[in-house]
Protein backbone atom coordinates (compact mmCIF):
# COMPACT_ATOMS: atom_id res chain seq x y z
CA UNK A 1 0.00 0.00 0.00
CA UNK A 2 3.23 1.92 0.84
CA UNK A 3 3.91 2.66 -3.27
CA UNK A 4 -0.14 2.65 -4.01
CA UNK A 5 -1.30 5.63 -6.42
CA UNK A 6 -4.23 7.40 -4.79
CA UNK A 7 -6.90 8.27 -7.60
CA UNK A 8 -8.67 11.44 -6.47
CA UNK A 9 -12.66 11.17 -6.10
CA UNK A 10 -16.03 13.12 -5.59
CA UNK A 11 -15.59 11.92 -1.72
CA UNK A 12 -11.49 13.67 -1.59
CA UNK A 13 -13.75 16.88 -3.19
CA UNK A 14 -15.49 16.75 -0.78
CA UNK A 15 -13.31 16.49 2.30
CA UNK A 16 -11.26 18.98 0.46
CA UNK A 17 -14.45 21.37 0.93
CA UNK A 18 -14.88 20.17 4.49
CA UNK A 19 -11.15 21.01 5.22
CA UNK A 20 -11.19 24.47 3.50
CA UNK A 21 -13.61 25.70 5.76
CA UNK A 22 -12.19 24.67 9.13
CA UNK A 23 -15.17 22.33 9.77
CA UNK A 24 -12.71 19.48 10.66
CA UNK A 25 -8.53 20.51 10.66
CA UNK A 26 -7.82 16.35 9.80
CA UNK A 27 -9.24 13.20 8.16
CA UNK A 28 -9.88 10.18 10.41
CA UNK A 29 -11.58 7.31 8.67
CA UNK A 30 -12.60 3.76 9.53
CA UNK A 31 -13.19 0.45 8.10
CA UNK A 32 -16.47 -0.83 10.33
CA UNK A 33 -17.21 -4.36 8.91
CA UNK A 34 -19.71 -6.84 10.88
CA UNK A 35 -17.74 -9.83 11.87
CA UNK A 36 -20.43 -12.47 10.90
CA UNK A 37 -18.88 -13.90 7.56
CA UNK A 38 -16.33 -13.03 5.44
CA UNK A 39 -14.88 -10.33 3.49
CA UNK A 40 -15.84 -10.36 -0.27
CA UNK A 41 -14.45 -8.07 -3.33
CA UNK A 42 -16.70 -5.45 -2.69
CA UNK A 43 -15.53 -5.00 1.20
CA UNK A 44 -12.11 -4.34 -0.77
CA UNK A 45 -13.05 -1.44 -2.19
CA UNK A 46 -14.31 -0.17 1.13
CA UNK A 47 -10.65 -1.17 2.39
CA UNK A 48 -9.18 1.00 -0.39
CA UNK A 49 -11.27 3.86 -0.16
CA UNK A 50 -11.27 3.54 4.02
CA UNK A 51 -7.61 3.41 4.23
CA UNK A 52 -6.52 5.54 0.82
CA UNK A 53 -8.40 8.46 1.90
CA UNK A 54 -6.76 8.48 5.14
CA UNK A 55 -3.23 8.03 3.64
CA UNK A 56 -3.78 10.41 0.91
CA UNK A 57 -4.55 13.22 3.90
CA UNK A 58 -1.71 12.30 6.12
CA UNK A 59 -4.57 10.52 8.52
CA UNK A 60 -4.88 7.13 10.04
CA UNK A 61 -7.76 4.79 9.63
CA UNK A 62 -8.74 2.33 12.28
CA UNK A 63 -10.41 -1.25 11.65
CA UNK A 64 -13.81 -0.97 14.01
CA UNK A 65 -15.91 -4.08 14.43
CA UNK A 66 -19.44 -3.28 14.58
CA UNK A 67 -20.31 -6.30 16.93
CA UNK A 68 -23.74 -5.25 17.93
CA UNK A 69 -25.44 -8.72 16.78
CA UNK A 70 -23.79 -11.24 18.81
CA UNK A 71 -26.10 -14.08 18.09
CA UNK A 72 -24.31 -14.03 13.88
CA UNK A 73 -20.93 -13.01 14.56
CA UNK A 74 -17.62 -15.48 15.65
CA UNK A 75 -14.06 -14.53 16.75
CA UNK A 76 -13.51 -16.86 13.23
CA UNK A 77 -14.44 -13.77 11.14
CA UNK A 78 -12.93 -10.87 13.15
CA UNK A 79 -9.58 -13.34 12.35
CA UNK A 80 -10.41 -13.44 8.97
CA UNK A 81 -11.12 -10.07 8.26
CA UNK A 82 -7.51 -8.73 9.61
CA UNK A 83 -6.07 -11.50 7.50
CA UNK A 84 -8.03 -10.53 4.21
CA UNK A 85 -7.02 -6.47 5.30
CA UNK A 86 -3.11 -7.60 5.34
CA UNK A 87 -3.17 -9.54 2.81
CA UNK A 88 -4.35 -6.45 0.57
CA UNK A 89 -1.60 -4.51 1.40
CA UNK A 90 -3.21 -2.14 4.38
CA UNK A 91 -2.13 -1.32 8.33
CA UNK A 92 -4.88 -0.19 10.17
CA UNK A 93 -4.22 2.51 13.11
CA UNK A 94 -5.68 0.56 15.85
CA UNK A 95 -8.10 -2.49 16.07
CA UNK A 96 -11.49 -1.44 17.79
CA UNK A 97 -14.57 -2.61 18.54
CA UNK A 98 -18.00 -1.07 19.08
CA UNK A 99 -18.90 -3.40 21.66
CA UNK A 100 -15.93 -1.63 23.56
CA UNK A 101 -18.26 1.39 23.27
CA UNK A 102 -21.54 -0.68 24.47
CA UNK A 103 -21.24 1.56 27.85
CA UNK A 104 -21.04 4.86 25.63
CA UNK A 105 -24.13 3.60 23.76
CA UNK A 106 -25.78 3.31 26.43
CA UNK A 107 -25.24 6.43 28.23
CA UNK A 108 -26.66 7.72 24.94
CA UNK A 109 -29.66 5.64 24.77
CA UNK A 110 -30.61 7.13 28.32
CA UNK A 111 -29.92 10.80 27.39
CA UNK A 112 -32.28 10.23 24.49
CA UNK A 113 -35.15 8.58 27.11
CA UNK A 114 -34.62 11.61 29.30
CA UNK A 115 -34.67 14.15 27.07
CA UNK A 116 -38.51 12.95 25.86
CA UNK A 117 -36.72 11.63 22.44
CA UNK A 118 -36.60 7.71 23.02
CA UNK A 119 -39.83 5.36 24.66
CA UNK A 120 -40.17 1.95 25.39
CA UNK A 121 -42.59 -0.25 23.18
CA UNK A 122 -44.40 -3.39 23.49
CA UNK A 123 -44.82 -4.10 20.14
CA UNK A 124 -43.65 -7.25 18.42
CA UNK A 125 -41.45 -6.97 15.40
CA UNK A 126 -44.71 -7.88 13.10
CA UNK A 127 -46.54 -5.26 14.80
CA UNK A 128 -43.65 -2.52 14.80
CA UNK A 129 -43.60 -3.53 10.85
CA UNK A 130 -47.17 -2.64 9.72
CA UNK A 131 -47.57 0.16 12.03
CA UNK A 132 -44.70 2.03 10.37
CA UNK A 133 -46.75 2.76 6.69
CA UNK A 134 -45.41 2.20 3.42
CA UNK A 135 -43.81 4.51 0.90
CA UNK A 136 -46.72 6.41 0.39
CA UNK A 137 -48.36 5.93 3.27
CA UNK A 138 -47.46 7.30 6.55
CA UNK A 139 -47.05 5.07 9.57
CA UNK A 140 -49.31 5.21 12.77
CA UNK A 141 -48.18 5.80 16.44
CA UNK A 142 -47.26 3.08 18.52
CA UNK A 143 -49.58 2.56 21.85
CA UNK A 144 -46.52 2.82 23.95
CA UNK A 145 -45.01 6.16 22.19
CA UNK A 146 -46.14 8.36 24.56
CA UNK A 147 -44.70 6.68 28.15
CA UNK A 148 -43.37 8.95 30.65
CA UNK A 149 -39.79 9.45 30.61
CA UNK A 150 -39.73 8.04 34.61
CA UNK A 151 -41.27 4.77 33.14
CA UNK A 152 -39.34 4.11 29.96
CA UNK A 153 -36.42 5.02 32.40
CA UNK A 154 -37.71 2.28 34.71
CA UNK A 155 -38.64 0.11 31.73
CA UNK A 156 -35.23 0.58 30.39
CA UNK A 157 -33.47 -0.77 33.48
CA UNK A 158 -35.21 -4.00 33.89
CA UNK A 159 -34.75 -4.47 30.43
CA UNK A 160 -31.40 -4.37 30.90
CA UNK A 161 -31.37 -6.03 34.26
CA UNK A 162 -32.59 -9.25 32.16
CA UNK A 163 -35.99 -8.92 33.48
CA UNK A 164 -37.63 -9.65 30.28
CA UNK A 165 -37.92 -12.55 27.87
CA UNK A 166 -35.85 -12.05 23.80
CA UNK A 167 -38.44 -9.79 21.68
CA UNK A 168 -40.70 -8.70 24.15
CA UNK A 169 -39.76 -4.93 24.69
CA UNK A 170 -37.75 -2.37 22.06
CA UNK A 171 -35.99 0.64 22.71
CA UNK A 172 -37.28 3.09 19.71
CA UNK A 173 -36.21 6.55 19.00
CA UNK A 174 -39.37 9.08 19.11
CA UNK A 175 -38.62 11.01 15.70
CA UNK A 176 -41.68 11.34 13.11
CA UNK A 177 -43.97 8.55 12.02
CA UNK A 178 -45.09 10.54 8.90
CA UNK A 179 -41.90 11.04 8.06
CA UNK A 180 -41.32 10.49 3.66
CA UNK A 181 -38.06 8.59 5.04
CA UNK A 182 -39.12 5.51 6.35
CA UNK A 183 -35.89 5.18 8.62
CA UNK A 184 -36.94 8.07 10.71
CA UNK A 185 -40.12 6.12 11.84
CA UNK A 186 -39.26 5.70 15.27
CA UNK A 187 -36.38 2.96 14.64
CA UNK A 188 -35.30 0.04 17.12
CA UNK A 189 -32.52 1.15 18.76
CA UNK A 190 -31.90 -1.49 21.16
CA UNK A 191 -33.43 -4.86 21.53
CA UNK A 192 -33.38 -7.89 24.55
CA UNK A 193 -31.12 -10.91 23.58
CA UNK A 194 -29.61 -13.04 25.70
CA UNK A 195 -26.75 -13.78 23.78
CA UNK A 196 -23.61 -14.97 25.18
CA UNK A 197 -20.63 -11.88 23.18
CA UNK A 198 -17.63 -12.69 21.88
CA UNK A 199 -16.08 -9.94 23.58
CA UNK A 200 -18.33 -8.91 26.60
CA UNK A 201 -19.32 -12.36 27.42
CA UNK A 202 -22.77 -12.57 29.68
CA UNK A 203 -22.38 -8.62 30.36
CA UNK A 204 -25.29 -7.53 28.80
CA UNK A 205 -28.81 -8.37 27.65
CA UNK A 206 -29.79 -5.87 25.50
CA UNK A 207 -27.78 -4.77 22.38
CA UNK A 208 -28.39 -1.46 20.32
CA UNK A 209 -28.94 -1.60 17.04
CA UNK A 210 -26.28 -0.64 13.97
CA UNK A 211 -28.21 2.33 12.96
CA UNK A 212 -27.54 3.55 16.61
CA UNK A 213 -23.76 2.32 17.28
CA UNK A 214 -22.72 3.50 14.10
CA UNK A 215 -22.79 7.00 13.90
CA UNK A 216 -22.28 6.75 18.04
CA UNK A 217 -18.77 4.93 17.33
CA UNK A 218 -17.89 7.10 14.71
CA UNK A 219 -17.74 10.35 16.57
CA UNK A 220 -16.88 9.07 19.95
CA UNK A 221 -13.71 7.38 17.62
CA UNK A 222 -12.75 10.85 16.05
CA UNK A 223 -13.95 9.50 12.98
CA UNK A 224 -14.29 12.97 10.52
CA UNK A 225 -15.48 11.31 7.47
CA UNK A 226 -17.45 7.97 7.89
CA UNK A 227 -17.26 6.53 4.35
CA UNK A 228 -20.10 3.70 3.45
CA UNK A 229 -21.62 2.39 0.73
CA UNK A 230 -24.82 3.70 -0.92
CA UNK A 231 -27.73 2.13 0.50
CA UNK A 232 -27.00 3.98 3.89
CA UNK A 233 -27.65 7.08 1.88
CA UNK A 234 -31.27 7.04 3.15
CA UNK A 235 -29.80 6.31 6.56
CA UNK A 236 -28.19 9.14 6.78
CA UNK A 237 -30.77 11.74 8.27
CA UNK A 238 -31.13 8.87 11.10
CA UNK A 239 -27.03 9.27 11.60
CA UNK A 240 -27.38 12.87 11.83
CA UNK A 241 -30.31 13.21 13.91
CA UNK A 242 -28.68 10.71 16.36
CA UNK A 243 -25.21 13.00 16.28
CA UNK A 244 -27.43 16.12 16.76
CA UNK A 245 -29.55 14.85 19.40
CA UNK A 246 -26.94 13.38 21.96
CA UNK A 247 -25.27 17.04 21.16
CA UNK A 248 -21.90 16.08 20.12
CA UNK A 249 -19.46 18.78 19.39
CA UNK A 250 -17.85 17.38 16.54
CA UNK A 251 -19.77 15.11 14.45
CA UNK A 252 -18.92 12.56 12.12
CA UNK A 253 -19.60 13.06 8.08
CA UNK A 254 -20.89 10.68 6.32
CA UNK A 255 -20.62 10.17 2.13
CA UNK A 256 -21.56 7.65 0.40
CA UNK A 257 -20.43 5.77 -2.54
CA UNK A 258 -21.70 2.86 -5.02
CA UNK A 259 -20.94 -0.81 -3.91
CA UNK A 260 -18.78 -2.59 -6.39
CA UNK A 261 -21.15 -5.34 -7.95
CA UNK A 262 -19.71 -8.05 -10.76
CA UNK A 263 -21.49 -9.67 -12.61
CA UNK A 264 -21.59 -13.73 -12.09
CA UNK A 265 -20.61 -13.27 -8.43
CA UNK A 266 -22.89 -13.38 -5.61
CA UNK A 267 -21.37 -11.41 -2.69
CA UNK A 268 -24.62 -10.69 -0.26
CA UNK A 269 -23.08 -12.53 2.86
CA UNK A 270 -26.02 -14.68 3.66
CA UNK A 271 -26.20 -15.82 0.29
CA UNK A 272 -22.54 -16.82 0.62
CA UNK A 273 -22.74 -18.57 4.00
CA UNK A 274 -26.06 -20.61 2.02
CA UNK A 275 -23.59 -21.79 -0.51
CA UNK A 276 -21.22 -22.82 2.29
CA UNK A 277 -23.89 -24.39 4.64
CA UNK A 278 -25.80 -26.70 1.60
CA UNK A 279 -22.54 -27.36 0.51
CA UNK A 280 -22.81 -25.81 -3.01
CA UNK A 281 -18.86 -24.72 -2.00
CA UNK A 282 -16.11 -26.32 -0.05
CA UNK A 283 -15.99 -23.09 2.15
CA UNK A 284 -15.52 -19.50 2.68
CA UNK A 285 -12.28 -19.74 0.73
CA UNK A 286 -13.01 -21.85 -2.16
CA UNK A 287 -11.57 -20.44 -4.63
CA UNK A 288 -15.16 -20.02 -7.15
CA UNK A 289 -16.25 -17.28 -4.40
CA UNK A 290 -16.31 -14.10 -4.45
CA UNK A 291 -14.51 -14.03 -1.12
CA UNK A 292 -11.10 -12.18 -0.49
CA UNK A 293 -9.76 -15.08 0.97
CA UNK A 294 -11.31 -17.30 -1.67
CA UNK A 295 -9.48 -15.20 -4.07
CA UNK A 296 -6.57 -15.03 -2.26
CA UNK A 297 -6.43 -19.01 -2.44
CA UNK A 298 -7.03 -19.29 -6.04
CA UNK A 299 -4.24 -16.96 -6.72
CA UNK A 300 -5.32 -13.67 -7.71
CA UNK A 301 -2.38 -11.05 -6.58
CA UNK A 302 -3.69 -8.14 -4.57
CA UNK A 303 -2.46 -6.25 -6.61
CA UNK A 304 -4.55 -7.18 -9.28
CA UNK A 305 -7.42 -6.52 -6.89
CA UNK A 306 -6.34 -3.05 -6.29
CA UNK A 307 -5.60 -2.39 -10.21
CA UNK A 308 -9.21 -3.69 -10.94
CA UNK A 309 -10.41 -1.43 -8.05
CA UNK A 310 -8.74 1.66 -9.50
CA UNK A 311 -9.94 1.07 -12.66
CA UNK A 312 -13.29 0.76 -12.25
CA UNK A 313 -13.28 3.97 -10.09
CA UNK A 314 -15.05 5.75 -7.26
CA UNK A 315 -18.22 6.58 -8.53
CA UNK A 316 -21.71 8.13 -6.68
CA UNK A 317 -23.82 5.61 -9.15
CA UNK A 318 -25.23 2.25 -9.13
CA UNK A 319 -23.33 -0.33 -11.83
CA UNK A 320 -22.18 -3.41 -12.44
CA UNK A 321 -18.82 -3.95 -13.35
CA UNK A 322 -17.58 -7.11 -15.98
CA UNK A 323 -16.11 -9.81 -14.18
CA UNK A 324 -13.94 -10.11 -17.54
CA UNK A 325 -12.55 -6.90 -16.27
CA UNK A 326 -10.96 -8.55 -13.07
CA UNK A 327 -9.66 -11.42 -14.62
CA UNK A 328 -7.95 -9.38 -17.39
CA UNK A 329 -6.55 -7.20 -14.10
CA UNK A 330 -4.95 -10.66 -13.26
CA UNK A 331 -3.85 -11.78 -16.15
CA UNK A 332 -2.06 -8.35 -16.69
CA UNK A 333 -0.11 -8.67 -13.08
CA UNK A 334 0.74 -12.85 -13.45
CA UNK A 335 2.06 -11.99 -17.11
CA UNK A 336 4.56 -9.49 -15.23
CA UNK A 337 5.43 -11.38 -12.63
CA UNK A 338 4.95 -15.18 -12.75
CA UNK A 339 7.47 -17.47 -13.20
CA UNK A 340 6.90 -20.40 -16.43
CA UNK A 341 7.03 -23.87 -16.07
CA UNK A 342 5.35 -26.40 -17.81
CA UNK A 343 2.73 -29.05 -16.62
CA UNK A 344 0.94 -31.67 -18.97
CA UNK A 345 -2.52 -32.01 -17.73
CA UNK A 346 -3.48 -35.46 -20.23
CA UNK A 347 -0.09 -37.04 -20.76
CA UNK A 348 0.63 -39.02 -23.65
CA UNK A 349 4.03 -40.60 -23.47
CA UNK A 350 6.70 -39.32 -26.60
CA UNK A 351 9.53 -42.07 -27.27
CA UNK A 352 12.77 -40.24 -28.98
CA UNK A 353 13.97 -43.46 -30.54
CA UNK A 354 17.09 -42.00 -32.02
CA UNK A 355 18.16 -40.38 -28.25
CA UNK A 356 20.22 -42.72 -26.16
CA UNK A 357 18.61 -44.66 -23.45
CA UNK A 358 19.21 -43.56 -20.22
CA UNK A 359 20.91 -40.12 -21.23
CA UNK A 360 19.00 -36.89 -19.36
CA UNK A 361 20.41 -33.32 -20.18
CA UNK A 362 19.72 -30.20 -18.19
CA UNK A 363 18.34 -27.20 -20.69
CA UNK A 364 18.25 -23.89 -19.39
CA UNK A 365 15.55 -21.94 -20.00
CA UNK A 366 14.11 -18.20 -18.88
CA UNK A 367 11.67 -18.40 -16.04
CA UNK A 368 10.08 -15.36 -17.68
CA UNK A 369 11.30 -13.71 -20.73
CA UNK A 370 9.94 -10.60 -19.71
CA UNK A 371 11.70 -10.08 -16.29
CA UNK A 372 15.20 -11.13 -16.59
CA UNK A 373 15.92 -10.75 -12.75
CA UNK A 374 13.62 -13.84 -12.37
CA UNK A 375 16.58 -15.77 -13.43
CA UNK A 376 16.89 -19.02 -15.43
CA UNK A 377 15.97 -22.78 -14.39
CA UNK A 378 16.62 -26.06 -15.69
CA UNK A 379 14.63 -28.49 -17.81
CA UNK A 380 15.72 -31.68 -17.96
CA UNK A 381 15.22 -33.76 -21.36
CA UNK A 382 15.16 -37.51 -21.78
CA UNK A 383 14.47 -40.03 -24.52
CA UNK A 384 10.81 -40.35 -22.87
CA UNK A 385 8.56 -37.19 -22.48
CA UNK A 386 5.28 -36.56 -22.02
CA UNK A 387 2.70 -34.01 -24.08
CA UNK A 388 -0.21 -33.53 -23.67
CA UNK A 389 -2.95 -35.90 -25.57
CA UNK A 390 -4.49 -33.03 -27.95
CA UNK A 391 -1.45 -32.48 -29.46
CA UNK A 392 -1.24 -35.51 -31.26
CA UNK A 393 -3.71 -36.80 -33.89
CA UNK A 394 -3.27 -39.39 -36.23
CA UNK A 395 -5.73 -38.18 -38.74
CA UNK A 396 -5.95 -34.06 -38.48
CA UNK A 397 -7.85 -31.35 -39.78
CA UNK A 398 -6.07 -28.57 -42.11
CA UNK A 399 -4.27 -25.96 -39.88
CA UNK A 400 -3.27 -28.19 -37.38
CA UNK A 401 0.40 -27.51 -36.88
CA UNK A 402 1.11 -30.02 -33.93
CA UNK A 403 2.27 -33.76 -33.76
CA UNK A 404 0.71 -36.26 -36.58
CA UNK A 405 2.89 -39.04 -38.52
CA UNK A 406 5.55 -37.20 -40.77
CA UNK A 407 5.27 -34.04 -39.00
CA UNK A 408 8.06 -31.76 -37.18
CA UNK A 409 7.38 -29.80 -34.33
CA UNK A 410 9.23 -27.79 -32.00
CA UNK A 411 9.48 -28.60 -28.28
CA UNK A 412 9.90 -25.96 -26.31
CA UNK A 413 13.57 -24.74 -25.24
CA UNK A 414 14.40 -28.25 -26.59
CA UNK A 415 14.73 -29.47 -29.80
CA UNK A 416 13.07 -30.09 -33.04
CA UNK A 417 11.04 -33.92 -33.28
CA UNK A 418 9.56 -35.30 -35.82
CA UNK A 419 6.79 -38.03 -35.74
CA UNK A 420 7.49 -41.22 -36.88
CA UNK A 421 4.96 -43.84 -35.52
CA UNK A 422 2.74 -44.36 -33.11
CA UNK A 423 1.58 -47.28 -30.56
CA UNK A 424 -2.18 -48.47 -29.94
CA UNK A 425 -3.73 -50.45 -27.43
CA UNK A 426 -6.32 -53.38 -28.15
CA UNK A 427 -9.30 -50.57 -28.85
CA UNK A 428 -7.11 -48.83 -31.27
CA UNK A 429 -6.15 -45.86 -28.53
CA UNK A 430 -2.82 -44.17 -28.90
CA UNK A 431 -0.51 -44.79 -25.80
CA UNK A 432 2.77 -43.65 -27.25
CA UNK A 433 3.93 -41.53 -30.14
CA UNK A 434 7.26 -42.35 -32.00
CA UNK A 435 9.83 -39.39 -32.83
CA UNK A 436 13.05 -38.87 -34.06
CA UNK A 437 15.03 -35.46 -33.07
CA UNK A 438 16.95 -33.33 -34.58
CA UNK A 439 20.62 -33.03 -32.88
CA UNK A 440 21.90 -29.73 -34.15
CA UNK A 441 18.32 -28.07 -33.37
CA UNK A 442 19.10 -27.61 -29.62
CA UNK A 443 16.96 -24.54 -28.48
CA UNK A 444 14.29 -25.27 -30.43
CA UNK A 445 16.02 -23.79 -34.09
CA UNK A 446 16.93 -25.47 -37.12
CA UNK A 447 20.53 -25.04 -38.37
CA UNK A 448 19.59 -25.35 -41.99
CA UNK A 449 16.32 -22.59 -41.51
CA UNK A 450 13.46 -24.74 -42.45
CA UNK A 451 10.29 -23.41 -40.57
CA UNK A 452 8.74 -25.50 -38.00
CA UNK A 453 4.85 -24.00 -37.27
CA UNK A 454 4.15 -25.73 -34.45
CA UNK A 455 5.61 -25.39 -30.53
CA UNK A 456 5.05 -27.96 -27.74
CA UNK A 457 5.48 -28.21 -24.48
CA UNK A 458 6.26 -31.09 -22.31
CA UNK A 459 7.97 -32.68 -19.10
CA UNK A 460 10.26 -35.67 -19.13
CA UNK A 461 9.25 -39.13 -18.25
CA UNK A 462 12.70 -38.84 -16.08
CA UNK A 463 12.16 -35.88 -13.97
CA UNK A 464 8.50 -35.20 -13.84
CA UNK A 465 5.88 -34.48 -10.79
CA UNK A 466 2.33 -36.16 -10.47
CA UNK A 467 -0.17 -33.55 -8.90
CA UNK A 468 -4.15 -33.68 -9.15
CA UNK A 469 -5.09 -30.00 -11.12
CA UNK A 470 -8.46 -28.38 -9.93
CA UNK A 471 -9.78 -26.54 -13.06
CA UNK A 472 -11.67 -23.48 -11.42
CA UNK A 473 -14.14 -21.26 -13.68
CA UNK A 474 -17.04 -19.00 -12.31
CA UNK A 475 -19.28 -20.07 -9.97
CA UNK A 476 -22.45 -19.03 -12.02
CA UNK A 477 -24.03 -19.43 -15.53
CA UNK A 478 -26.21 -16.22 -15.14
CA UNK A 479 -24.69 -12.86 -15.44
CA UNK A 480 -27.43 -12.14 -12.16
CA UNK A 481 -27.68 -15.01 -9.95
CA UNK A 482 -30.69 -15.10 -8.43
CA UNK A 483 -31.24 -19.32 -7.42
CA UNK A 484 -28.25 -20.38 -5.93
CA UNK A 485 -29.07 -23.61 -7.34
CA UNK A 486 -30.47 -22.84 -11.11
CA UNK A 487 -27.99 -20.84 -12.05
CA UNK A 488 -25.07 -22.94 -10.39
CA UNK A 489 -22.38 -23.37 -13.29
CA UNK A 490 -21.94 -27.09 -13.36
CA UNK A 491 -18.69 -26.85 -14.94
CA UNK A 492 -17.32 -24.47 -12.70
CA UNK A 493 -14.58 -27.27 -11.43
CA UNK A 494 -13.12 -30.03 -12.73
CA UNK A 495 -10.60 -31.79 -11.14
CA UNK A 496 -8.03 -33.97 -13.05
CA UNK A 497 -6.00 -36.75 -11.56
CA UNK A 498 -2.59 -38.07 -12.94
CA UNK A 499 -1.17 -34.30 -14.42
CA UNK A 500 2.42 -33.83 -14.56
CA UNK A 501 4.86 -31.09 -14.08
CA UNK A 502 8.61 -30.37 -14.90
CA UNK A 503 10.81 -31.32 -11.91
CA UNK A 504 11.74 -28.21 -10.86
CA UNK A 505 8.56 -27.74 -9.24
CA UNK A 506 9.04 -30.75 -7.06
CA UNK A 507 9.07 -28.19 -3.89
CA UNK A 508 6.27 -25.83 -4.81
CA UNK A 509 4.85 -24.65 -1.82
CA UNK A 510 1.33 -23.29 -1.04
CA UNK A 511 0.56 -19.83 -2.61
CA UNK A 512 3.00 -20.39 -5.58
CA UNK A 513 2.08 -19.42 -8.71
CA UNK A 514 2.89 -19.97 -12.12
CA UNK A 515 1.94 -19.45 -16.01
CA UNK A 516 2.09 -23.10 -17.01
CA UNK A 517 3.12 -22.36 -20.78
CA UNK A 518 -0.21 -22.31 -23.32
CA UNK A 519 -2.46 -23.71 -20.17
CA UNK A 520 -3.07 -20.65 -18.06
CA UNK A 521 -1.83 -19.47 -14.44
CA UNK A 522 -1.85 -21.63 -11.86
CA UNK A 523 -1.45 -21.79 -8.19
CA UNK A 524 -0.64 -24.37 -5.32
CA UNK A 525 -3.37 -24.55 -3.04
CA UNK A 526 -3.31 -24.75 0.79
CA UNK A 527 -4.09 -28.19 1.13
CA UNK A 528 -0.71 -29.33 -1.22
CA UNK A 529 1.68 -31.60 -0.14
CA UNK A 530 5.03 -33.04 -0.78
CA UNK A 531 2.86 -36.15 -0.79
CA UNK A 532 -0.17 -34.60 -2.73
CA UNK A 533 0.64 -31.85 -4.89
CA UNK A 534 -2.77 -29.73 -5.49
CA UNK A 535 -2.96 -26.98 -8.07
CA UNK A 536 -5.74 -25.00 -8.72
CA UNK A 537 -6.17 -22.68 -12.09
CA UNK A 538 -6.40 -19.11 -11.21
CA UNK A 539 -7.44 -17.48 -14.32
CA UNK A 540 -7.05 -19.02 -18.66
CA UNK A 541 -4.56 -17.35 -20.49
CA UNK A 542 -7.41 -15.63 -22.24
CA UNK A 543 -11.19 -15.34 -21.28
CA UNK A 544 -13.57 -17.59 -22.44
CA UNK A 545 -16.66 -15.72 -21.93
CA UNK A 546 -17.82 -13.16 -24.32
Amino acid sequence: MEEYNVSSNFIHDFIDEDLEKGVYDHVQTRFPPEPNGYLHIGHAKAIYIDFSTAKKYGGVCNLRLDDTNPSREDLEYVDSIKEDIEWLGFKWNKVLYASSYFDFIYECAVKLIKKGKAYVCDLTAEQIKEYRGTLTEPGKESPYRNRSIEENLELFKRMTDGEFPDGAKVLRAKIDMASPNINMRDPVIYRIAHVTHHQTGDKWCVYPMYDFAHPISDTKEGVTHSLCSLEFENHRPLYDWFLKELEFEHPSRQIEFARLNINYCVTSKRKCLQLVNDGKVSGWDDPRMATLSGMRRRGYPAAALLDFIDRVGVAKAYSVCDYGLLEACVRDNLNSNAPRAMAVLSPLKVIIDNYPDGQTEQLEVENNPDRPDLGTRNVTFSRELFIEKEDFMVDPPKKYFRLFPGNEVRLKGAYLVKCTGYDTDENGEVTAVHCTYDPESKGGNAPDGRKVRGTLHFVSAADCVPCEVRLYDRLFKAETPDDLEADLNPDSLKVLDGCLLEGSLKDIRPGDTYQFMRQGYFCADKDSTAEKIIINRTVQLNSSWK
